[in-house]
C-alpha cells in the first residue's frame, strides 16, 4: 500500500519517541499518563482493536505483566529492555501461572526485535507464546499500519498526535519544514512525475534574468520534482491549514532576509544553508545522512524557485501550465 502523509507522521513520532527512550535510558520519559506502557495500552488498542487496560492501576508493580486484554486473552510486557534474558526471566515468574489460556506478548518500545525474535525461549509455565508473532517493536507495529486503510490510518494519526504531537525538545521546537524533509526523505526520486508540465524555457529565462551560473545546474537537475512536492504539498495540508504555506513562507523569509546583502549564486546558496541550518536544529527531524538532505533540500529550494517565492521574475513568467 502507498504510503500516506498519515503514515509519515506516524512513522516520524514513534521513531523520535523510541530515540528518546534509548538516549535517556528509562521509561517514564513522557508524561503520557503517568508511564510509557499506558501510551502502548491505548497505541495497540487503537491499532489491534485490542482492549488492554493497565494491570499496574490495579496492583502495583505486577511481574512480567503491564498490560491486559481479558476478552482476548492476552497479557502484555512493554519494555525498553529488549532482551532474551528479560523475557526468559517474565516467563519464568509464579505470577504468570494463573495466565495459562493466555497469550504472552512482549512490546519492546526502543529497539528493533528481529533478532530477539529468532531465539528459543525457556517457558517452564508453558504459557502460549510464539517469539515469531508474539514479540511486537515499533517496526512490526508501523507495518501493520502502513497496511490499514486511510481511514483507520487517520484514527491511529489523530491519537499519536494527541499524545506526542505537541512534545517540544528542551532547546529545540518542531517545524513543518522538517516535517517535509522527513517525507522527501522516503521518496523514490528516480522515480519522476510528470503529472505537471514544466516549461524549461521558462525556468532558463529566470535564471539567466538573475544571474543565476552555478545554480543553474541544481535547479536543472531538480526542477522535474516539481509535481511530486506539489503532491506532497497537497497531502500536507490536508493534515492542517497553511502547512504547505508556512514551508514557502519560511523560505521565502530566509530569501528577504538574505537579498539585501548577497545576490546570484551566493545568495540562492545561503538559502539552502540557512533552511538546512533550521531543519537539522529542528525537534522532529529525523537524521539522514547529509547527502540524502542535501539532495531534498535542494528539490525544496528550487521547487520555491520555480513557484516565484524566491528571486526576480520576469516579465510573463508561468513555468507550469
Amino acid at each position: 500500500m502507498k504510503r500516506s502523509i498519515y503514515f509519515n507522521f506516524i512513522e516520524d513520532r514513534l521513531n523520535h519517541l523510541a530515540t528518546r527512550i534509548i538516549s535517556r535510558g528509562k521509561l517514564n520519559i513522557l508524561d503520557l499518563h503517568g508511564h510509557s506502557e499506558n501510551f502502548y495500552q491505548y497505541l495497540l488498542n487503537e491499532v489491534y482493536s485490542w482492549d488492554l487496560k493497565n494491570e499496574n492501576a490495579n496492583k502495583q508493580n505486577v511481574e512480567a505483566i503491564d498490560l491486559i486484554d481479558i476478552g482476548n486473552k492476552l497479557i502484555i510486557q512493554v519494555s525498553a529492555t529488549a532482551t532474551k534474558q528479560k523475557i526468559e526471566s517474565s516467563l519464568s515468574k509464579d505470577s504468570i501461572k494463573q495466565f495459562k489460556e493466555y497469550t504472552y506478548k512482549f512490546v519492546s518500545i526502543a529497539i528493533n526485535a528481529d533478532d530477539l525474535r529468532k531465539n528459543k525461549f525457556n517457558n517452564p509455565h508453558g504459557i502460549k507464546f510464539d517469539p515469531f508473532v508474539d514479540i511486537i517493536d515499533n517496526k512490526s507495529i508501523l507495518t501493520f499500519i502502513k497496511n490499514m486503510n486511510p481511514e483507520s490510518q487517520k484514527r491511529v494519526y489523530q491519537f499519536i498526535k494527541k499524545e506526542l504531537g505537541a512534545e517540544i525538545d528542551a532547546m529545540k521546537m518542531e517545524s513543518n519544514l522538517a516535517s517535509i524533509i522527513n517525507i522527501l526523505s522516503k521518496e523514490d526520486l528516480d522515480n519522476i512525475d510528470f503529472e505537471f508540465e514544466i516549461n524549461s524555457f521558462e525556468i532558463d529565462r529566470k535564471i539567466s534574468f538573475n544571474n543565476l551560473t552555478s545554480a543553474k545546474l541544481i535547479i536543472e537537475d531538480y526542477f522535474i520534482h516539481y509535481g511530486r512536492v506539489d503532491r506532497i504539498y497537497s497531502e500536507f495540508d490536508s493534515l492542517g491549514s497553511n502547512k504547505s504555506k508556512s514551508v514557502l513562507a519560511s523560505i521565502r523569509q530566509e530569501y528577504a532576509k538574505a537579498k539585501s546583502n548577497l545576490k546570484d549564486d551566493q545568495l540562492f546558496f545561503e538559502i539552502i544553508s540557512k533552511i538546512e541550518e533550521k531543519v537539522i536544529n529542528s525537534a522532529n527531524y529525523i537524521e539522514i545522512p547529509i547527502e540524502e538532505l542535501e539532495l531534498c533540500l535542494n528539490v525544496l529550494v528550487v521547487d520555491a524557485f520555480i513557484r516565484c517565492k524566491i528571486f526576480e521574475n520576469p516579465n510573463n513568467y508561468a513555468a507550469t501550465r
